[in-house]
């Protein structure tokens, strides 16, 4: 079954291999929508990208225009987003009623930081590198058990393993994060 897909990009910006990831959902028959939470620019590297929420954006006008690209879209969707596209992901999911489910990469973030916890009967589905120095593997194990969710642990130490464009890329990670994506756009969609 096919579902619409909200997905948000990471630090570096909208780059080519988000873009691709976006493609092969839609090759799989699946809507999806990738907002350009930073209007056209990307940066070479995840600390660049940083600096720039940190120093130019802030944390919160990322959040708010991950929101506000999502205002105008039906409510059964399924949020997902890629290191910082979780913290928009994650807020859409637990404030707006109706999301469908929730796939986070390279990251999660507590339940509590948007709202009383996690949506009854939301599914929630995490992938990560057992090492990734940025993603906190502590944070996401709780945040799939509170939400009685799937976390899905890759051996190796990068971040953006997912993102094709980057040099970090796995390709056969990123292969099977992609397939258990689809396995699971198909079964909440």
């Amino acid at each position: 079954m096919a579902a619409a897909v909200v997905l948000f990009h990471h630090t570096q910006g909208l780059t080519d291999g988000v873009r691709a990831f976006a493609d092969d959902l839609r090759a799989a028959g699946h809507t999806v929508t990738v907002p350009d939470l930073f209007e056209g620019a990307t940066f070479p590297t995840v600390e660049a990208g940083l600096a720039h929420v940190e120093e130019v954006l802030g944390m919160e006008t990322v959040i708010d225009r991950g929101v506000a690209a999502a205002a105008g879209l039906p409510a059964d969707v399924v949020y997902a987003g890629f290191s910082m596209g979780v913290m928009p992901a994650q807020k859409l999911a637990q404030t707006k009623p109706g999301a469908r489910g929730v796939v986070l990469y390279h990251s999660g973030v507590p339940a509590t930081l948007f709202g009383d916890g996690w949506p009854d009967g939301l599914p929630l589905e995490i992938h990560q590198q057992a090492g990734d120095p940025l993603g906190e593997l502590d944070v996401s194990e709780q945040l799939v058990e509170d939400a009685g969710g799937r976390l899905f642990v890759y051996a190796g130490t990068e971040h953006l393993v997912t993102d094709r464009s980057l040099p970090e890329h796995d390709p056969l990670v990123a292969a099977i994060v992609l397939q258990r994506t689809l396995a699971f756009l198909n079964r909440v969609g």
